[in-house]
């Protein structure tokens, strides 16, 4: 650290160069993010909120009831306007914390069941809580495989979770079907929606054909939905919502030294972002379901696009037909991987996973940016062949 501070005009310059060299949702060329660039709104309310600490609720009571209408508008979203739980991080935490309820509920039991398409912070639950991951082959589908789901179950069976919306393909595992076993069972119920959750209900608003996956299904227990993914709210901002309200008493514990007043605690993380809920409470209410509706459709219409596009070239091909937002492309013929490089070298910013690439149809996404795309992909399979 320096003795004297450096004028901020000298600060801002060097911010620019250094930063400069970082990718922006505006120029279209990040295709393997979930996340987006979030609404001016939500920022512009977020900026306003930056002190509020949730970690301290007794001297931010307003903050506090707006994270709870959130939260209770998440739920209804997920057909349960009654979900208890919290704005967090992320979908890592809002995953943790519901390995962290199972836990707790099931006692002396600690294997999990997933598929082998779950996201990675199941793993970190897993290291944390010391669990022991099932994990479950897929079907043809991509989905996970009902009857490896059956093998598995055992006397130590914690948990099972479903994803709709999965990291690689954006697929929805047959969540009906887990929520029979689940209740048949007695084993706890987790989906990860962190992607989903802010897609599918609009989806099927929009006449799309989509499996159900929330609280709708009885053995669901709690579900990961995360704002700051298609919520367009600014990072960070998770949510993880419980069924039962008698689920967060297994991990609450009682602080008594805050500010302001003796507090129930049932998350991960002490102090949290007040700006992060706020922002989302006011998204939530600013935009509506037509809104939202709205944004999913624009999405939608890009993806139709780039997935046809995709077929219209030789050497490669659509790994699924995409059920949302999401598109996989391989390639038979040429090494995926050196695809992959030729379109980073090109500065597109796509995800590579072990068979495909994934490209993320986000709202700032353009048909525009999807025409330049599939050009550069036809003379990289051109080059490649």
């Amino acid at each position: 650290m320096n003795e004297k501070g450096i004028p901020r005009s000298e600060i801002l310059k060097q911010l620019t160069s250094e930063l400069s060299r970082d990718f922006t949702h505006e120029s279209g060329r990040i295709l393997g993010s979930m996340c987006s660039k979030p609404h001016n709104f939500a920022k512009q309310v977020y900026i306003k909120n930056l002190e509020k600490n949730l970690g301290d609720p007794g001297l931010y009571p307003g903050t506090l009831k707006l994270e709870k209408e959130a939260v209770k508008i998440l739920g209804s979203l997920l057909s349960d306007p009654d979900a208890v739980g919290n704005i967090v991080s992320g979908g890592t935490e809002a995953n943790i914390t519901a390995m962290w309820v199972a836990r707790n509920i099931s006692e002396m039991r600690n294997e999990v069941i997933l598929p082998t398409s779950a996201h990675f912070s199941f793993d970190k639950a897993a290291n944390l809580l010391g669990l022991k991951l099932i994990k479950v082959r897929l079907n043809e589908h991509f989905q996970m495989d009902v009857k490896e789901v059956h093998k598995a179950i055992s006397s130590k069976t914690m948990a099972i979770v479903g994803v709709a919306g999965t990291t690689g393909l954006g697929v929805v595992d047959p969540i009906p079907e887990l929520s029979e076993i689940a209740k048949e069972q007695d084993i706890y119920l987790h989906v990860d929606a962190a992607f989903g959750g802010f897609v599918i209900p609009f989806l099927k608003e929009l006449g799309h054909k989509i499996i159900d996956f929330d609280f709708k299904l009885p053995g669901v227990c709690s579900i990961t939905v995360d704002p700051h993914k298609m919520g367009l709210a600014p990072i960070p901002a998770g949510g993880i919502l419980f069924r039962d309200p008698l689920m967060l008493k297994v991990i609450s514990m009682k602080i008594i030294y805050l500010s302001g007043g003796d507090v129930e605690q049932s998350t991960i993380l002490g102090t949290r972002s007040g700006a992060s809920s706020t922002a989302v409470w006011a998204l939530l209410k600013h935009l509506g379901r037509e809104g939202y509706r709205e944004i999913i459709r624009r999405c939608m219409e890009v993806t139709v696009k780039l997935a046809e596009g995709i077929k219209n070239i030789e050497g490669i091909s659509l790994i699924t037909q995409p059920a949302m937002n999401i598109v996989g492309l391989k390639s038979d013929g040429i090494d995926i991987r050196r695809i992959a490089q030729e379109l980073r070298r090109r500065e597109w910013a796509v995800a590579l996973f072990q068979n495909h690439i994934r490209i993320i149809v986000m709202p700032d996404l353009k048909n525009s940016h999807i025409k330049e795309l599939l050009e550069d992909l036809r003379q990289i399979t051109k080059e490649l062949r």
